[in-house]
């Protein structure tokens, strides 16, 4: 069976063989009053098929006749817009259509195809077997909705300004006598804990004699007072810094800004900048502290929000406290006096205890423990008053010798040139008391002043008494 000739053709070429019938003869085309529609433009013959001799086969839709489809024939669609129709290797079958190939409306105007699949030499198609499928309208896609432009990331804060004078640009003009001194704060501060220490040296002799025999409880006496050294030891005081202060190590950024600080302030004083250790401390407060005697800390707000003269002005008084001697000598007290404090809070819990016990039974009972613990507290003031009384009196002193340490620290920075810089820091403090006041009062509430005796134990003095003790700094210029 052959197809109908095109009319469109102008020129016969050669024709496919008709293959055998497979015994069912093929079904009329449909519409077939009809003539296939025209391909648009002139024939041209294709050109011959890869390794072979023979001219190739026409076009699909010549005269010649060509093989069946399995079931009903339906001619290859048209290439529009094609003057020589593109050839098919080595083989005569026309291309295979997604979905089933398509059929023809019975009316005389012929519909437009898409364009057939691109030929792949060595490729059979594949027809499918039975009855073709009524052509059917493509899926609908629906439109792809354009991806929404990515929302643009937040431009980073910027870092504090570094308005700070560089007037050595890290290198000294002198070095100082005395890295490290003890002025009469730090000798205060030692002799504030004297009664501590002796209190201490008791408890500490009492247990190691009593439960390890008089050779060894020297022993361990005497390895308590040289403890004290590892004060100075800088492995022991990093340790320190890390688990008890939570400081750390600073990153690189962050050791890139407060590392030419750090150098500026010390190549004011005369001081050499790697002999104390930079660490920081994760928080939001305004804060920093020297520790022991080789660390100097920030917390991360000094460090990465505010101005980098300020920042000096900060180091410089952490430095203050570390030329004066308060950071070493307010450790060393802490540390010899340790033993007698933990020996007084366990006293303390015993005689909650014994009250607790005794309030259970009769209140006559609870008399009598109060009466005991009394007449205990009188007969070691009569009998050792030389040691009670500066132990009652002791954290009085100290805090009055803390406050003292903090104005000499404010002079030592007002003495290397930041005292207008450290003035802004003090009155930062004083604006973050009067907010969280003002806060206070639109809820309704009413902060607690510490009272008189909660003042005497307060450890810094008021931010107006450092700003009265910096004026003659400031009308100075300096």
């Amino acid at each position: 069976m052959s197809y109908p000739p095109d009319p469109a053709a102008q020129e016969p070429g050669p024709v496919y063989p008709d293959p055998p019938d497979p015994g069912t003869p093929a079904p009329p085309y449909p519409g077939s009053a009809v003539p296939p529609p025209p391909y648009p433009g002139p024939v041209v013959p294709a050109p011959p098929y890869p390794g072979s001799a023979a001219s190739a086969p026409p076009y699909p839709g010549s005269v010649a006749p060509s093989p069946p489809y399995p079931g009903p024939v339906v001619p290859a669609p048209p290439y529009p817009g094609s003057a020589a129709p593109p050839p098919y290797p080595e083989t005569p079958a026309p291309p295979s259509y997604p979905g089933g190939a398509p059929q023809y409306p019975g009316a005389g105007a012929a519909p437009s195809y898409p364009a057939a699949p691109t030929a792949h030499p060595g490729v059979t198609p594949t027809y499918p077997s039975g009855p073709q499928p009524t052509a059917t309208a493509p899926p609908y896609i629906p439109p792809q909705t354009p991806p929404a432009a990515p929302t643009p990331a937040a431009p980073p804060e910027a870092p504090a300004p570094d308005d700070l004078d560089y007037r050595h640009a890290g290198s000294r003009i002198h070095v100082a006598a005395h890295q490290r001194g003890a002025d009469a704060t730090a000798i205060g501060q030692l002799a504030v804990q004297v009664p501590g220490f002796l209190v201490s040296l008791a408890v500490v002799a009492s247990f190691a004699v009593g439960i390890l025999g008089t050779a060894v409880g020297w022993l361990v006496i005497l390895a308590w007072l040289a403890s004290g050294a590892l004060v100075f030891h800088r492995p022991t005081e990093l340790a320190f810094a890390r688990h008890v202060m939570k400081l750390r190590a600073p990153l690189a950024e962050e050791r890139a800004r407060l590392e030419p600080i750090w150098r500026e302030v010390t190549a004011r004083a005369g001081i050499e900048a790697h002999t104390y250790e930079l660490m920081v401390e994760n928080s939001t407060d305004l804060n920093a502290v020297a520790a022991a005697g080789h660390v100097v800390g920030v917390t991360t707000y000094a460090l990465n929000e505010i101005p980098s003269s300020n920042l000096a002005a900060v180091l410089a008084h952490e430095l203050g406290h570390h030329t004066g001697g308060h950071a070493w000598t307010g450790l060393l007290g802490y540390w010899y006096s340790l033993p007698g404090r933990i020996a007084w809070a366990f006293m303390r819990g015993i005689a909650r205890i014994a009250i607790r016990v005794a309030s259970v039974f009769s209140l006559a009972a609870t008399g009598m423990v109060y009466l005991f613990i009394g007449m205990f507290v009188i007969g070691g003031f009569v009998a050792a008053w030389y040691i009670t009384v500066p132990l009652v009196a002791a954290p009085y002193l100290l805090a009055y010798v803390g406050r003292q340490g903090e104005l000499r620290a404010d002079r030592q920075a007002a003495d290397l040139g930041f005292a207008p810089h450290l003035a802004q820091v003090l009155h930062h403090f004083q604006a973050q008391e009067d907010a969280v006041k003002a806060q206070a009062a639109a809820q309704g509430r009413q902060l607690k002043e510490p009272g008189g005796l909660a003042k005497l134990l307060t450890t810094h003095p008021d931010n107006y008494t450092r700003l009265q003790a910096l004026e003659p700094y400031l009308q100075l210029g300096r």
